[in-house]
């Protein structure tokens, strides 16, 4: 019931679609243990033997992170496996994805072992879930599908997990996956007391910037709230069920009109549709706002934005945030792109440069070298809050260095959950700036 963004999201990305189940669902996991349904409360026998949480992690999060170890270079095929389990058991299920599976299928169970690695930092874990709960309103999921989904993943698990798999880790990933399922079925009950599943939303300007990139700006159908620095998900009318990330290019204006960014790429069913085929009129649909990438407004730290290609979009949002709040903070801005003409913002970018004194805009380009190396020239950066936005080769090497250059990790922000997992041999070395590849949960 999950998906997972895995590329910047003001470019194109594949967002999985979710399974459901049916009510009557056999909800019994291989072994003979009950997996317990939406809603469903545990005894009290049940919360007495539950492992605590420990300084070094909790004796579940020890189980599940040795499993996620061992599928770890066979994760192609636990995939697999994992679709046919759903679909074969629940083949009503399989209209509610895209008919193309090949650029999202790995999205729902990816997304699941991302949530389990993360599972003793609650406050991350917390708000991943709230927000992947919201957002699969839009594909007309209830809480009655979730336990097909832990069922398909429990089997797929115990295929693949041979060395690591036994009652006790069978055990662990019950408990893990109830308690990820039942934070996504709670906020997604919340949320559906006040907005709605999905938005209507009318594009009323289609711009081209370069031959490839087009500033679209759309009017939804009713108010969309949402801060600066997030994103939306997006289906066009040409492509049905298929859902990508964009990011929105300014702060909430009061005419309530949203504005994006996006980059055709190559074989890029819904950016290719958003740049070259979209016009004025054309209608599409949003899901909620999500993202955590915003400005703390009750602090004056000054902030260091690096945004690459088309993630300046979200980066000029928080820039228009800062001066609407009045705030004096400094702000350095990194725009980072292949050539001058790729630089297709720059324009507004330094016309923004002119009327805030506290605002300072870099342009990077590839003949100036890597953007993450290019920032670290500059500085120190150890006092700012960071902001990174861009490709994800890009935001990887980004974190590395900005680490590398005394940025502490709490104070560097990104929408990456899902693919900067760092495991502890990946702690910066002080005082240099590295471009390492961090360690990454099991790929597709």
């Amino acid at each position: 019931m999950m998906d997972a963004p895995t590329t910047t999201k003001a470019a194109e990305d594949a967002d999985g679609r979710e399974p459901g189940a049916t009510d009557t669902y056999d909800t019994r996991v291989p072994g003979g243990k009950h997996l317990p349904s939406a809603g469903e409360k545990k005894s009290a026998t049940a919360d007495e033997n539950e492992p605590r949480i420990s300084e070094g992690g909790s004796a579940d999060a020890v189980l599940v992170r040795r499993t996620l170890a061992e599928i770890a270079p066979v994760a192609d095929r636990v995939t697999s496996y994992f679709y046919a389990l759903l679909f074969i058991r629940n083949p009503e299920l399989r209209e509610m994805f895209p008919v193309a599976m090949d650029t999202q299928r790995d999205r729902l169970l990816k997304a699941l072992l991302t949530a389990a690695e993360h599972m003793d930092d609650t406050p991350v874990l917390t708000s991943y879930l709230e927000n992947l709960g919201r957002g699969h309103r839009k594909y007309g999921t209830h809480s009655a599908h979730y336990p097909a989904v832990g069922e398909a993943l429990i089997g797929a698990l115990v295929r693949y997990a041979t060395a690591t798999w036994d009652e006790e880790t069978e055990a662990a990933w019950v408990r893990t996956y109830t308690t990820i399922s039942q934070i996504m079925i709670d906020a997604a009950a919340a949320d559906e007391r006040s907005a709605p599943a999905w938005w209507q939303a009318e594009v009323v300007s289609h711009d081209l910037r370069t031959p490839d990139v087009a500033v679209v700006t759309l009017r939804p159908d009713q108010p969309y709230p949402f801060l600066a620095g997030q994103y939306t998900t997006l289906e066009t009318p040409w492509w049905p069920r298929i859902w990508r990330h964009y990011s929105f290019a300014s702060a909430p204006r009061p005419d309530g009109l949203l504005s994006l960014h996006v980059k055709a790429v190559p074989a890029g069913w819904v950016s290719n549709a958003l740049v070259h085929r979209a016009r004025p009129g054309d209608v599409l649909r949003l899901g909620p706002p999500a993202g955590s990438m915003t400005v703390d407004h009750a602090t004056d730290t000054g902030l260091l934005c690096v945004g690459g290609g088309t993630g300046i979009a979200p980066i000029k949002a928080l820039v228009e945030d800062v001066a609407e709040h009045g705030d004096r903070r400094p702000v350095d801005v990194f725009y980072g792109a292949r050539s001058g003409h790729d630089l297709y913002d720059i324009d507004t970018m330094l016309r923004l440069q002119k009327t805030f004194p506290w605002l300072s805009v870099h342009p990077v380009t590839e003949e100036q070298g890597k953007l993450p190396e290019a920032v670290c020239r500059f500085g120190p950066w150890g006092e700012r809050d960071a902001y990174l936005s861009g490709p994800l080769g890009m935001v990887r090497r980004g974190v590395d260095a900005l680490r590398g250059a005394g940025v502490p990790a709490e104070r560097i922000r990104h929408d990456f959950l899902s693919e900067l997992a760092p495991t502890p041999s990946d702690q910066p070395r002080s005082g240099a700036c590295m471009a390492r590849t961090p360690s990454m949960l099991p790929s597709r």
